[in-house]
This record gives structure tokens, sequence and C-alpha cells, in this order.
């Protein structure tokens, strides 16, 4: 495991393994959190072809009033957002005892995010636009670490 960032095309992982292969095994649910209707479709295309149960939402409050709230294995979440952001909302949980890994997306990769991002505790930063391996990579040792169902 590597203790600092590695880039990885579009992508700033924490502790990513370099091995190609991802299994889902048993269906972890991933909540995907934009604003952006065309990152969440997206998002829930690559995912729910390979696999995985998502749900979708267009703000942090939509995610925090779901029915899905609980079951979530991994968010995948904007760091910038209107009203709640996505770190504001790993924190919240954090703060209530509930321990989901999170993968944050930004189409504003600067130095303040990624190290405001490193200090939540999150799995992976990506850039907007991501490519698919990035995020699959990012999920499964989200998943991995967090005993959500996939192996590499």
């Amino acid at each position: 495991m590597y203790d600092f960032p590695i880039p990885l095309r579009g992508a700033f992982a924490w502790g990513v393994r370099r091995e190609r292969k991802t299994i889902v095994s048993s269906n972890p649910v991933i909540s995907v959190v934009d604003e952006d209707a065309s990152v969440r479709v997206a998002t829930d295309n690559l995912l729910s072809a390979i696999g995985y149960i998502v749900h979708t939402f267009a703000s942090a409050e939509e995610f925090l009033r779901s029915a899905h709230f609980n079951d979530t294995s991994c968010v995948i979440a904007d760091v910038q957002m209107p009203r709640m952001s996505g770190v504001e909302l790993q924190s919240l949980l954090l703060a209530r005892g509930q321990r989901v890994p999170f993968i944050f997306i930004t189409a504003f990769p600067d130095e303040s995010v990624r190290a405001r991002v490193r200090k939540s505790g999150a799995i992976c930063l990506l850039t907007k636009p991501f490519d698919s391996h990035s995020l699959i990579k990012c999920l499964g040792t989200a998943l991995q670490r967090h005993g959500g169902g996939t192996g590499e």
C-alpha cells in the first residue's frame, strides 16, 4: 500500500494497489451524490452494468433523507455542491458515527481541495471527467478496505 497520492489518469488515490482485477461478489449499494445529472446517469450506468446496486441523489440533503441512507456501502460525492458539500456530508456522517467510505469527484482539483479531501480520510479524489477504470479501481479499494464485498 502507498501512503501518498498516486496519480491514476484523472485520479489521485491513497493506497490504491496496481492490480487490474475488481470483482463484485455481493452487490454492494453505491450512492452517487452530484448536482450534475449527466455525472449521476453515467456513473449509475457504469456501476449498474458491473453488478452494483446504485442510487443517485442531486444533493447531500436528498441523500440524507433517502430510504437508502443506511444501506450504503460507499458514497461517491462531488466535492463542491450547493448548500452542503461532499466533504461536509462526510463530516456529518462521521459525527453521527457512520463510517462509510467516500470517493470524491471534482472539476476543480487544486491543492487545497486535495488537502481537504485527504484530511477527511477519503479513498480517492477523481478529477472530472474521470475514466471508468479509475472509478472502478477506487471503488474496489474502498469496498475492500471497509469489508464491502469486493476483492482485488
